[in-house]
Order: structure tokens, then C-alpha cells, then sequence
């Protein structure tokens, strides 16, 4: 069984390299086997796409440990080790490390290679406060025995070298414990006494201020390493305070250490690795020490765009072979971004880092062209790999042809590709964009000819749609300072045409409009007027009822000695002529309650109307909202609701009263109000929401009266961004809650899953998976998305719902505004299936593209939440300093 299921985990690792999860499995599995050669293999491949941690490289170390006999061996062994110490910074690792190399101290330069390994521990985790001493002991003990080796025969008197090397190695030790003393250690006592004990001569002063000094800075960490001994894994939040007391101290080496602990518990965390590598880049600027951290970063992370640009940031900083970063930026394009907007970001990184290779006072040279040959290829990469994987290409704006143009105008002198580069631009839906034809009039103004400007402004007028007053003011302000008569004539001529078009359209589109409001208010008229004879009808019915039950009331009292007949009931039936207020006692949220009781049978019916008769009417009394919840939802053949609701609802408290709610024939309406004694019972009470009751999911919500509260809607879920949540879809609709964890926790801690139904509570295919924390959320999204469940293709992306819409409210005098559209989030804030169902022209506003770093266009949410139907007038003052920022 074993040899079949690695087989199977050979399998899926073929089709998919990054199963984090089958790595580990195939290797526990080999483990077990004793299959060596296969182990080794494994292990090896799993730590060329992946940072292993420190159990898994302890296990591989004591393995190859075991294997190695030969002196060609060991030296495997050793360059093992100094791959283990670059993933993360671990005392263990560190410590294994150097007691190995005491086993090479007989071969040449043995000891000085031990005392290196040392050095080097020292430098990286001998500042650790809680597992830093073992190495410092270890390094002691290491040099106590060379001392033991350097001691005379006892009775022999030493030669002068001899008495050398003993005081040197006597002078080394001392330096070992003068040195660890003046760091903050736990059980640094114990340390001092033994220095006491073991030392002939006394403490010098400034190893005993050293020591007091570094007793002090102890006792400021404390707090926060026991912080970390208490809390639960992964410490974020506890790491981070370090980290903050750290900064203020400023320290950089026990800045760096801080961050690389945090760093080996949340290795899946993009924003600390971020935090971490800019202290580097600002701070520390050390060559090695930066791109270690960048390339440990990207490994752990390769979803996160980000940090990938800031890899070849710093790769570019530190002057870094031009094919070594080409080639990193090959692995980027390879790691699976989770949104199209990704890959516009890391094309856009890497041709801003090839225009900066370019020298443009010469007319040609290599790296201009491969500066336009990356252009092109970033052009058709978005169109054909890109859109084909999410269905857009994440640039509708078109924003690296943009920059390319302006390449070509500004630093190339080459206007007419820079034109032919625009005609593209336009071609792809942004000829209807006032924004798009200033910029391009704005790049031939700076580096062009009048004609074109003038040709350009002409095709704008004509085209725009959204702003098209302002393209026939530039046009003619344009014919004002440099145009002839005729140009004059020619503008105004097509600019009154054009403006005429517009004006026309909106008043039709006003008119439409108007229409549309006005037959609302007459179908809203007739409704009501529907409902007022609807009302006036069973009112009637009921006097009608009413006054038949009294002739047979009469027939009864005078004919005693006549046999009784049973009286024909009738459907206006009921306890004499309510008032209007009885007949529905609650309104709006609190809906409406009859005077009868569902119909089970013929006797039934009449002992509830006689039960009910005396009974007197109970109005729902708006001062104890905060003691009730309105519950809704259930089965509209509940028998008994009193009774069955009471015996639910007695966990949560003392129940005052139940009040269904029935129709005026009697039958039960699905929703009940429940008042308890007490306020925290109410809410209590609120913690039963989704329960399910008979075969339905019952609905649990606060008592709020919305005829005052009209705006409150009950949702007790998340409507944001919630980035360590998953959605799901394509499930089948028989999977159950623990098939689905099944399937999800081999990516991560889950602490919830919420499957989504209908109201009869049926399934509908989708679920909410919550993680632990966001990285394994992330982790999952890769790892799950296209996953086969019971024959079901499922779709996975980070949970972001669409805002839920508000109603409308205009102001008198004022158009009604828009809902604002679902929010655009940067990098890992929308997965691969959380497409935007707007519109793209809906999403691509006419604003003058704003200013952003690294050449990136940043829409502002303004811009987004004006639809172009609507367009925002702007003066001209305002549309001059638009133009102006040109």
C-alpha cells in the first residue's frame, strides 16, 4: 500500500510541482520505506521550489549524517548544512552544524574551521535571548577541551611557546565568556557565576558593567518573550510588538534576528516578509543579506506580485547580472499570480528596469531593442496568456502601450510609432474616452505637429461620449491661439453639431426617464388603491358574517324545543367586526397578525376561534425590542409553534411570551415574535440564527421596528475583503460540511465552514471556508482551485462579496445616485474567480489618468462610482487646470 500511494503522490506532483502538501507526504512515506536513494531525491527537489523548515532539515541532516563514512561524504554533509542555514535562522540547525564539524577537528585546519562554524552561529543566533546561551556553552566547552590538550605533563616544566599557547587559548576563553555576558540571555546568573568560579583572576570592571547593562535590556525583553511563550501559533501579533520595541531601540542586528524568528512561524505571511525586506533595502544595505531575504521571500510567497518587484528592485540597486535578473523575472511570470491586474504590475516592473539599461543618446543599441521587444511581448503575453486564464487582460486601460508610446515620443524622437501605438490604444474600446484623447493630444502637443493635434481633437469630438464638452473646448482654445478662419469656422461648426447630438440625447434619455418615474407612481397608485378595496371587501364580508350569526343566535334562544342544527360556518366568520388596527396588529418587519388559527379540522378551527375570542389582542409594544427577537423562516405547517418554539428557546432564558403570527384564515405565516424577561437572553438567543427546524433553517434577528429604522437589514456575515476566508462554488450539492473540511484542512487550520443555502434550507452549491489565518488561505487557493470534489470542478478564490445594494433615497431637486460598485482591491485581494460582472465601460472612467508610482495607473474610487450616463460637470476653470497638470 505504501509503494502504490507514493507512486500516487509521484503522480500529482508531476501534474503539479507546487503540492506543498504531497512533498511532504511522499517524503514521510520513503522515510518509512528506508528507501534512501528515492528519500534523498525527494527531499531535494521539494527544497529547490520551497524553503524547508527545521524539523524537515533535521531529519534529512541526521540522515545523510548516518551515510557518511568517507572524507568526500563529510564534505557533502557540509555543504548540506550551508543550505539548511540559508532558509531560516535556527539555533538548532546552527548548533547540529557545529557539533558535526568537531568530528573533522583531526583533518587540517580542523580547528579553525570549527571555531568559523562557531563565529558564524554566534553572529546569527548568538543574540537570541532564549535558545542563544546553548550555543555560547557549546562554543566554551569546544575551547576547554583544546585547553586541556595545550596543559603541560604534570611535572614537566612548559617551554616559552608552550607557555604561549596556553595563555592565548587561557585569553580566548575569557574573551568567549566576557563576550556572552554583555548580551541579554536568559540564565545569565548562572553564566557569571561559572565565569566566578572558573576565572583565577577578578571580573574586570567593564565586563561587570557589561553584564549589569545587559541585565537591565533582559528585563525589558521579558515581557515580550513570555508574550511569545503564552500565545498560540503563529505569534503575529506578539512578534510584531518585538518588533516595534526592537525599532525603537535600534539595534540593527537584534532587529534582523527579532525578524527572522517571526519570520520561521509565519514563513506564508507576504506582509512581514515586505516589513522585513524594506528594513533591509532602507537600513542595512547589505548585498548578500538583501537578496537572501528577497529570494527566501519570493520562494516562500510566490503568489504575492509585490514581492517579486521588490526583488528585482533590489537585484537592480546592487547592480545584479542583467541575465540573472531576466531570469528571475522568468520564475515571476511562472508563479501563478492569483489576478490578471498581477501580471500588468510585474511586466510593468521589469520594463521600467529595461528602460533605465537604456542609453537614449545613441539612435540604436541592444538595449533599446530589447527594451521595444519586451513591449511587444508584454502586449501579447496580456492578451493571450493572461486573458485566456481569467477572461480579461487586466490592462483595459491599456497602460504599458501607453508608456510605451510616451517611450517612443519623449526619449526615442519617434512620433509616428508613437501614433500607431495610440490608434492601437484606441481600437480597444477607449476611443469613448474624453481622458484617452487628452493624453494622446498632450503627447503630440509636447512632441508632435498642430495638424495632428488638430486632426486628433476633431476625432475626439466626434467620439467621446462621456465628457464631450471638454474635448470641444480644448479644440477650440486650440483654433483660438493657432488655428485660421476657416479652422475656426470648421470647429465651431462641429462642435455646435456635436453638443446639439448630446443635448438631444439627454433630454430623450431625461424624458425616458421621467416616463419610467411616473408609470411607477401610477402602478404604485393603482396597488394601493388595489389594496384599499381589497381591505374594504373582507370588512364587508365580516359584517355580513357577523350579523348571520346573530339570526342564528336568535333561532337558537326562541326554538329551545326544536332540535339544534349545527350552524354552517362561513368564511367571513370570526369574533364580530374587528377595527383595522386589530385585524393586522403588526406591520413592516413585524408583519401582520389575524384573529384566526391554522385550519386543521372543522372542530379544531372552532375551539381555536372560541380560545382566541377570549383572549385579548396583544400589540407589540416597541420599549421591548431590546428583550425580543424576531424569528422567521419556519414551516408553514408547523402544528404547534408555541409549544415547539418555547421548548427551543428556553436554553437561552426565561421566555415572557411567544407570539405567532397567523393569516387572516388562520394558518400559520412562518415567523413569530419571542420576548424573554431578560436582555441577555435576547441575545442569547441570537446564537440559535440558522438553526434548523424541521427541515428548514430558522432565521434569528434582533426586533427592530422598521417603519423607524427603514435602513436596517439584518446580515450577520462579512460583506468586505476577508483575506484568510475562501469562497467556494461548483460543489456538488450533496457534499456535507465534513467532506468539504476533509478536503480543506490538508491546506491549513480551518475554524469554520458555512455552506450556503436556499430559505427551505437546500443547498446551493457554494461554501465559505475560513483558515486560520491569511497565508494558509492563500496557500489553499492555489492548491485547491480546479479541484476535482465527487466529480464537480470546484472554483476557489479569496472570499470578497459584492457590496449589498441600499435602496434608493434621491433628495427632492437631485438625480438619485448610483450604488457604488463593487471595490477593486491591489495585489492577492481578488482570486482568479472573483470577476467583476460590470461592465468595462462601467469600470473605466474618463478621469484624466492619475499619477502613480512606477508608471501605474491608480483609479481613484471617485471615478469609479459615476456611472457615464450621469457624467459630472466640470467649469472650464476646472478643465483648464486639468490641462494644465499636463
Amino acid at each position: 500500500m505504501i509503494v502504490k500511494f507514493g507512486a500516487a503522490q509521484c503522480r500529482q506532483l508531476s501534474i503539479n510541482a507546487f503540492d506543498y502538501n504531497c512533498h511532504l507526504d511522499l517524503i514521510k512515506l520513503l522515510r518509512q520505506e528506508g528507501e534512501l536513494v528515492k528519500l534523498r531525491r525527494a527531499r531535494q527537489k521539494m527544497s529547490e521550489l520551497f524553503p524547508l523548515t527545521e524539523e524537515i532539515w533535521l531529519d534529512w541532516l541526521k540522515d545523510e549524517i548516518k551515510m557518511a563514512s568517507e572524507s568526500s561524504e563529510r564534505e557533502k554533509v557540509y555543504e548540506l548544512f550551508e543550505r539548511a542555514v540559508k532558509d531560516y535562522i535556527c539555533p538548532e540547525i546552527w548548533l547540529e552544524y557545529a557539533q558535526y564539524s568537531i568530528g573533522g577537528i583531526g583533518q587540517e585546519g580542523g580547528i579553525e574551521k570549527v571555531r568559523s562554524i562557531f563565529e558564524r552561529a554566534l553572529t546569527a543566533v548568538g543574540l537570541h535571548v532564549t535558545k542563544g546561551a546553548a550555543l555560547w556553552e557549546a562554543y566554551r566547552e569546544f575551547e576547554n577541551a583544546i585547553l586541556e590538550t595545550t596543559q603541560p605533563a604534570p611535572g614537566s616544566v612548559p617551554s616559552p611557546e608552550q607557555q604561549q599557547v596556553l595563555c592565548s587559548q587561557l585569553e580566548r576563553i575569557h574573551t568567549l565568556f566576557r563576550r556572552q555576558l554583555g548580551i541579554p540571555l536568559l540564565d545569565m546568573e548562572a553564566s557569571y557565576a561559572e565565569y566566578e568560579e572558573w576565572s583565577e583572576d577578578p571580573i574586570p570592571e567593564t565586563t561587570i558593567k557589561n553584564y549589569k547593562k545587559a541585565l537591565q535590556q533582559l528585563e525589558k525583553c521579558k515581557p515580550y518573550e513570555e508574550a511569545l511563550l503564552g500565545a498560540e501559533t503563529p505569534k503575529l501579533a506578539e512578534y510584531q510588538a518585538y518588533i516595534d520595541f526592537e525599532m525603537k531601540a535600534g539595534d540593527p542586528a537584534r532587529i534582523q534576528l527579532i525578524y527572522e524568528r517571526a519570520l520561521a512561524e509565519n514563513c506564508l505571511v507576504p506582509d512581514l516578509w515586505a516589513r522585513y525586506n524594506q528594513y533591509l533595502d532602507r537600513q542595512l544595505k547589505v548585498k548578500e543579506l538583501v537578496l537572501s531575504a528577497h529570494d527566501r521571500a519570493v520562494r516562500n510567497c510566490p503568489w504575492t506580485v509585490g514581492l517579486w518587484i521588490r526583488y528585482l528592485l533590489a537585484m537592480e540597486r546592487h547592480r545584479v547580472d542583467h541575465g540573472i535578473i531576466s531570469e528571475m523575472f522568468e520564475k515571476a511570470l511562472n508563479a501563478g499570480f492569483i489576478q490578471a491586474t498581477d501580471y500588468v504590475e510585474i511586466w510593468q516592473a521589469y520594463l521600467d528596469y529595461l528602460r533605465r539599461r537604456v542609453d537614449f543618446t545613441q539612435d540604436s543599441s541592444k538595449e533599446l531593442e530589447e527594451l521595444r521587444s519586451a513591449f511587444a511581448r508584454a502586449v501579447e503575453y496580456l492578451k493571450q496568456e493572461v486573458e485566456e486564464r481569467f477572461s480579461e487582460s487586466g490592462d483595459p486601460s491599456c497602460t504599458i502601450m501607453q508608456n510605451w508610446a510616451r517611450v517612443e515620443a519623449r526619449l526615442c524622437n519617434n512620433m509616428q510609432k508613437a501614433r500607431e501605438l495610440w490608434d492601437n490604444i484606441m481600437t480597444k474600446g477607449n476611443a469613448k474616452y474624453a481622458n484617452m484623447w487628452l493624453e494622446y493630444y498632450n503627447l503630440e502637443r509636447a512632441h508632435g505637429d498642430t495638424q495632428h493635434c488638430r486632426k486628433a481633437l476633431h476625432r475626439a469630438v466626434q467620439c467621446t461620449s462621456d465628457y464631450p464638452e471638454h474635448v470641444c473646448e480644448v479644440l477650440l482654445t486650440l483654433e483660438r491661439i493657432e488655428g485660421t478662419l476657416e479652422d475656426w469656422d470648421a470647429a465651431v461648426q462641429k462642435t455646435e453639431n456635436r453638443l446639439a447630438r448630446v443635448n438631444e440625447q439627454r433630454a430623450k434619455a431625461a424624458e425616458k426617464e421621467a416616463a419610467l418615474a411616473k408609470l411607477e407612481e401610477e402602478k404604485a397608485e393603482q396597488r394601493k388603491q388595489a389594496r384599499a378595496e381589497k381591505k374594504a371587501s373582507k370588512k364587508a364580508k365580516k359584517r355580513i358574517g357577523d350579523k348571520r350569526k346573530a339570526d342564528d343566535d336568535d333561532e337558537g334562544e326562541w326554538g329551545q324545543d326544536e332540535e339544534e342544527q349545527p350552524s354552517k360556518r362561513h368564511k367571513g366568520d370570526g369574533d364580530g367586526e374587528l377595527p383595522e388596527e386589530d385585524m393586522e396588529v403588526e406591520t413592516g418587519l413585524f408583519g401582520r397578525s389575524g384573529s384566526e388559527k391554522p385550519d386543521h379540522s372543522a372542530n379544531l378551527k372552532e375551539k381555536a376561534s372560541t380560545s382566541r375570542k377570549d383572549t385579548p389582542k396583544v400589540f407589540h409594544d416597541s420599549s421591548k425590542d431590546s428583550v425580543t427577537v424576531f424569528v422567521s423562516n419556519l414551516s408553514y405547517t408547523m402544528a404547534d409553534p408555541e409549544a415547539k418554539l418555547k421548548e427551543l428557546f428556553e436554553s437561552c432564558g426565561e421566555v415572557a411570551q411567544i407570539r405567532p403570527v397567523f393569516s387572516n384564515k388562520g394558518t400559520f405565516r412562518g415567523y413569530c415574535y419571542i420576548e424573554f424577561k431578560e436582555e441577555k437572553s435576547a441575545l442569547q438567543a441570537l446564537g440559535l440564527d440558522r438553526r434548523v427546524v424541521e427541515g428548514r433553517p430558522m432565521f434569528v434577528s434582533p426586533c427592530v421596528d422598521k417603519n423607524k429604522n427603514p435602513d436596517f437589514k439584518v446580515f450577520r456575515y462579512s460583506t468586505t475583503l476577508e483575506k484568510h476566508k475562501l469562497f467556494i462554488s461548483g460543489l456538488p450539492f450533496s457534499c456535507t460540511k465534513e467532506e468539504l473540511e476533509e478536503v480543506c484542512k490538508a491546506h491549513g487550520n480551518v475554524k469554520d465552514i458555512r455552506l450556503v443555502t436556499n430559505r427551505a434550507g437546500k443547498p446551493k452549491g457554494l461554501a465559505y471556508v475560513e483558515f486560520e489565518n491569511e497565508a494558509q488561505a492563500s496557500q489553499a487557493v492555489l492548491k485547491m482551485d480546479g479541484l476535482t470534489v465527487k466529480e464537480h470542478v470546484i472554483k476557489v478564490a479569496i472570499s470578497n462579496p459584492p457590496l449589498r445594494k441600499l435602496p434608493d433615497k434621491p433628495e427632492a431637486g437631485r438625480a438619485p445616485q448610483f450604488a457604488v460598485p463593487r471595490q477593486v482591491y491591489g495585489a492577492r485581494g481578488k482570486g482568479r474567480t472573483q470577476l467583476s460582472m460590470m461592465p468595462r465601460a462601467l469600470q473605466r472612467q474618463s478621469n484624466p489618468v492619475a499619477k502613480a508610482e512606477n508608471g501605474m495607473v491608480q483609479n481613484s474610487p471617485a471615478t469609479s462610482s459615476q456611472p457615464p450616463e450621469e457624467p459630472k460637470k466640470m467649469s472650464n476653470a476646472d478643465f483648464a487646470k486639468m490641462l494644465l497638470k499636463k
